[in-house]
């Protein structure tokens, strides 16, 4: 595997948010209402990450949209889940001859020329070549590209001016220890990308979410953003080659150490809901009343209709249960329409002010 001169596309001063200060008591960390986060956009309706998906999210009142950021072989960061372009591109008939050893097509291998002339479709599982969701968008229809997250923040902003609503964004850094490897650093990119388009504090009504513990500490420590960070709970099992105990994060002591310099976590909902007990009942665990303990905001993923936990009947059942049962701070899912209707119901409140 080749390896590239490590680009540092800023300095640290241009890095750097006016202020180190605590976060003020203003944005999305006091909204007061559990917010609903549009997972990779309208995603149950419209191909993920597309600006169709952004665009049908934001009308269907998400509060925030979410970003998934990896870079292109030249430094450009866009909007992408997987670091690799396989499964949401026609990437294997455009490139043949362009995957790696493990078979996978990475976008950091590809120029942002070459990844906007692919076409881009529903998921596809990798085994079978099937849609991951049969009975969402049909996969053969392949109208969309990958876009830059400049222009999917354009994209917000033009949206929240013409419609007079304000949506937030919910920004993943994906792999950044893995990029930094293959010789690119995605933490000045981002940063970059989030000041021109005037997202620097809270008030911005904007998140950063990661895996990796080291880079959320060094926004926090070393860079000084004032943006919320959401450290993302996964489970060991996924993956394997990074170096972290997400087991141990789970623990009040794990997530005591984790509010030393996060706002919040991302948990998995098999890490709330762990199925139905003998009788029946839901097994939970104190995730959610050890974080708020410990004061940290609990934005769970994902939920989705189509793919409901053992023990829930319908969405209905599943977001009661997260957002009144277990008193989560705001949650992830492909259906925002659902979850915004269903949250007015619950809570009596149709969005955070």
């Amino acid at each position: 595997m080749r390896r590239r001169t490590v680009l540092f596309l800023l300095p640290m001063a241009t890095v750097m948010t006016a202020t180190a200060a605590a976060t003020p008591d203003v944005g999305p960390a006091s909204l007061g209402v559990p917010i609903v986060i549009a997972h990779r956009g309208a995603s149950a309706y419209l191909p993920e990450h597309t600006l169709a998906a952004k665009a049908m999210a934001h009308a269907m009142g998400a509060d925030f949209l979410e970003q998934d950021v990896v870079l292109t072989r030249d430094g450009q960061a866009i909007v992408l889940h997987d670091l690799y372009l396989e499964g949401v591109t026609d990437v294997a008939r455009r490139f043949p001859d362009r995957a790696r050893a493990d078979g996978r097509w990475y976008a950091i291998d590809f120029s942002l020329a070459e990844i906007r002339s692919l076409r881009l479709h529903e998921r596809l599982d990798p085994v079978t070549g099937q849609p991951v969701f049969p009975e969402r968008f049909p996969a053969e229809i392949d109208l969309f590209r990958i876009h830059t997250l400049e222009e999917e923040l354009s994209l917000i902003r033009g949206l929240n001016r013409s419609t007079g609503r304000t949506a937030g964004i919910y920004v993943e850094l994906k792999h950044p220890a893995w990029h930094i490897a293959e010789g690119l650093d995605p933490v000045p990119v981002l940063m970059r990308e989030l000041d021109r388009a005037g997202y620097r504090g809270p008030e911005d009504r904007v998140y950063i979410q990661c895996f990796e513990p080291d880079t959320l500490k060094r926004l926090r420590e070393v860079i000084g953003t004032r943006i919320p960070l959401i450290q993302l709970i996964g489970e060991n099992a996924w993956s394997p080659d990074l170096p972290v105990d997400f087991e141990r994060m789970r623990t009040p002591e794990g997530l005591a150490a984790v509010a030393e310099y996060a706002d919040g976590i991302g948990p998995w909902i098999g890490q709330i809901h762990q199925g139905l007990d003998e009788t029946g009942a839901h097994r939970t665990t104190r995730l959610v009343a050890d974080a708020h303990t410990a004061g940290l905001l609990v934005h769970p993923y994902t939920l989705r209709r189509d793919a409901l936990p053992e023990g829930f009947g319908d969405f209905e059942a599943l977001l009661r249960f997260f957002l009144v049962d277990q008193g989560v701070d705001g949650v992830f899912t492909d259906h925002p329409d659902l979850a915004v209707r269903l949250r007015r119901v619950f809570i009596g409140k149709d969005q955070p002010e």
